[in-house]
């Protein structure tokens, strides 16, 4: 009897809903294609979310603020002050740009003694160069001090050049000096080449040509073939077309000089160049030394939940094409040849000062490492520009 039971309940039609009318059990594989539809909906929200994630980084533009930067408001302004925002940032030490959507200017050290209030912090405004500041707008401070050319800005002479790169012509501005080795400049993640003319002065007065290049995805630069960033892992080649460029026109040295990405950049460049036999040394201001920790808290700072963290470093490598194996290999240790300086600092959090003291330690015969408090990814110079300069003097002076 109990065998003819098995055998109807086997036998028997299905209700709706995969119920059969004798058990009341449910048919497994309507719940497990359920569960994988879930599931499925679930990975392909994440991957979405994880490749928005990832835009903080691969579709960084040049002279916005990076996700990192808080916006600040302006609370007032008068006669060599302005009034901000209380907030880390507007507390910084030293000389900043403060940008705006149609505006530009100069702040300097914090007043102390000034009116201001729990919400509020007074700086000195050194000058506006850019549009007006008013009482609600919304600005952030920014590393770029200077904007317009080397011209303009700083009243030395200069030439706008084309380096011929690999996907079409690659604006750079030339500022001519007496000595045969030159120091090439390539800006980083929310910079432009206006950047580098915080040490134009410094560089000039040391008789050394600077050839300040704007890289493929930069105003008026070829667009990568993606659209996206790499981090240097491409973008190198653009730095490789300036080296060609600077030892075709003269250049018997060449000295790179990059921050954050473009420092990336110059690690590759000295490790891969048909012409680094002529590179005699690194400057690397806030160099990003590992993709995945900048990727990691770039999409951070745009609140990205923990959990899909590893999704953006995911999507990143694959939109990307960033591979763990080769992205470390210029930053191997081993391959650096030439004397390099780092600045960096602990306060950066977008590219973590720890690797950077790691490669110190472990080539303490090549690199010298000099930190910086208190200041932000890519502002090593602006909490204190004559330390800066001084440290940059004695590293350079053997070079030239």
């Amino acid at each position: 009897m109990w065998v003819r039971r098995l055998a109807r309940s086997r036998s028997a039609p299905l209700a709706a809903g995969g119920v059969r009318p004798d058990t009341g059990q449910v048919r497994p594989v309507k719940v497990t294609a359920a569960a994988v539809g879930a599931v499925l909906a679930a990975g392909a929200a994440g991957v979405a979310a994880g490749r928005l994630a990832s835009d903080a980084a691969l579709k960084a533009p040049p002279g916005r603020p990076l996700p990192t930067e808080p916006r600040l408001t302006v609370h007032g302004t008068a006669a060599g002050r302005v009034t901000l925002t209380r907030d880390l940032a507007s507390l910084r030490p030293g000389t900043y740009g403060l940008a705006g959507d149609g505006s530009h200017a100069v702040v300097g050290a914090v007043l102390e003694s000034a009116a201001d209030t729990p919400d509020t912090v007074v700086r000195r405004l050194e000058q506006v160069t850019h549009g007006t500041l008013e009482a609600g707008d919304k600005v952030w401070l920014t590393a770029n001090v200077h904007i317009g050319d080397p011209g303009a800005a700083l009243g030395l002479e200069c030439a706008d050049v084309d380096v011929p790169g690999e996907l079409g012509p690659l604006p750079a501005w030339f500022v001519p000096n007496y000595r045969d080795t030159w120091v090439i400049a390539v800006h980083g993640l929310g910079t432009t080449r206006e950047h580098p003319m915080n040490v134009m002065r410094f560089l000039h007065g040391r008789r050394l040509p600077v050839l300040a290049l704007a890289y493929r995805g930069d105003l008026g630069a070829p667009r990568p073939p993606d659209g996206l960033n790499h981090l240097g892992e491409s973008e190198w080649r653009d730095l490789d077309a300036a080296i060609r460029y600077a030892v075709r026109y003269g250049a018997r040295r060449v000295v790179l000089y990059g921050w954050s990405t473009g420092a990336a950049m110059a690690l590759r460049a000295a490790a891969h160049s048909a012409l680094r036999e002529r590179i005699s040394g690194l400057v690397l201001d806030s160099p990003v030394l590992n993709w995945e920790a900048t990727l990691r808290a770039l999409a951070q700072a745009r609140h990205t939940p923990e959990a899909l963290l590893p999704l953006a470093v995911r999507a990143a490598q694959g939109r990307a094409n960033l591979r763990a194996d080769h992205v470390a290999d210029p930053f191997d240790p081993e391959h650096l040849s030439v004397p390099t300086l780092i600045v960096h600092g602990p306060d950066d959090t977008v590219a973590p000062w720890g690797y950077s003291r790691r490669l110190a330690e472990r080539r303490p015969d090549r690199v010298a490492l000099h930190t910086v408090p208190d200041a932000p990814h890519g502002a090593m110079w602006n909490p204190d520009p004559e330390q800066y300069e001084e440290r940059l003097r004695r590293f350079l002076t053997p070079l030239m």
